[in-house]
């Protein structure tokens, strides 16, 4: 495999610049454009660099510098441009998060590369079999909220965009020979309504590890308390949770609670940083545990429907076998939450199903009158 050479992109730290390029790359057709977090390194995350290439020149932002990010938004709520990423979903749920934006008119190089039938998706994958370029993975982890990066690090966000414009041309152009330019349209209009989400701490959210673990009421009561503190640690010291204790360490705690500060310091997981810090809080937590109220088990979801089960049951078979047929993997038919939502409501026309978000006018168009069908023979059963 060959790694090309060219220019470092041009990087974008004050305000002077941003309102250049923007004004620059107001008339351009099409832009790629990827984002990079600092989520494995502080309690709430943030997009530290916005990467952006035409297709002659590559573009790092930095949104941290004392810059009026809104700038952008311009631009990627302008339908005349089209919008290029790969995998768009959790940039797209960042940038609206962050800074509100709004973006139509994109080209998502791993959707249109699921619909052809690729099996191996990721963008180093892809770059690799097709352009048979090879990609540096070793700063994938990288602390991207640290400044200044690397020559390295920003080298390695150049590759995210560099190579997707002539990436979006090798799929449309497939996409379009195999008549499935519509269906991936549709698609990546509806990635575009991908809904932000917000960091909440849900101080109940230790069931989901005593649960499964089997954890006895008393062990559960120890969890809940070094959840929370875990929690309160994270946020002062401005660090991911499981970067203070893994979900893994709080079992192993809870079903056998160290009482010492030597026995915190011999338990695996447990750093020496973090007893000599917080030794003292944790095995207060642990014996507010020990001796302080059961918690009381949240009640079980409610089971489903059987009728609706056996409904949605028959079209994930469906979905296999036109999945099969087609060479794809079975929600590039139809995702499963559609399923489920055509299960419950039981349509008995395409007009009662018109309304459905993820089955747009060409998926309704190409598979409404086997789904009626598919339902009303399993209703009769």
């Amino acid at each position: 495999m060959k790694t090309d050479t060219f220019p470092p992109a041009i990087y974008i730290d004050t305000d002077a610049q941003l309102r250049e390029l923007v004004a620059r790359l107001a008339d351009e057709p099409l832009l790629a454009l990827d984002t990079e977090s600092n989520s494995l390194y502080v309690y709430r995350e943030r997009v530290c660099l916005i990467q952006l290439s035409t297709r002659d020149t590559d573009y790092i932002i930095d949104p941290l510098a004392a810059l009026d990010i809104a700038r952008l938004g311009p631009l990627l709520s302008d339908a005349r441009i089209e919008k290029v990423f790969h995998a768009a979903e959790y940039d797209l749920i960042c940038l609206k998060r962050d800074f509100g934006f709004k973006l139509v008119n994109l080209f998502d190089t791993m959707i249109a590369a699921r619909i052809c039938g690729h099996k191996f998706i990721g963008l180093g994958n892809l770059l690799g079999e097709l352009m048979d370029i090879e990609v540096d993975k070793r700063h994938q982890r990288d602390d991207w909220g640290q400044r200044p990066l690397s020559a390295d690090s920003l080298r390695y966000a150049q590759m995210d965009t560099h190579y997707l414009p002539a990436l979006r041309d090798h799929f449309r152009k497939q996409l379009a020979e195999r008549d499935r330019l519509t269906e991936a349209q549709e698609t990546f209009a509806e990635q575009c309504h991908v809904q932000p989400t917000h960091h909440s701490f849900n101080p109940q959210g230790y069931w989901r590890l005593a649960l499964p673990n089997r954890l006895t009421a008393r062990q559960a009561a120890v969890l809940r308390e070094l959840y929370l503190l875990r929690e309160q640690i994270a946020e002062e010291r401005n660090l991911p949770p499981f970067k203070i204790l893994s979900d893994k360490t709080l079992v192993a705690m809870a079903r056998k609670p160290p009482r010492s500060l030597a026995a915190l310091n011999g338990m695996s997981g447990v750093s020496g940083g973090l007893v000599r810090h917080a030794g003292q809080k944790l095995l207060s937590a642990i014996n507010a545990g020990l001796q302080g109220d059961l918690p009381e088990p949240p009640p079980p979801e409610p089971p489903a429907d059987p009728e609706v089960v056996e409904l949605y049951s028959a079209l994930r078979e469906w979905r296999r076998n036109r999945a099969i047929a087609r060479g794809v993997e079975s929600d590039v038919i139809i995702s499963k939450d559609v399923l489920w939502t055509l299960a419950e409501r039981l349509p008995n026309s395409l007009d009662d199903m018109r309304d459905i978000r993820g089955l747009g006018p060409w998926r309704l168009s190409a598979y409404g009158a086997e789904i009626l069908e598919v339902l009303h023979t399993q209703n009769q059963k």
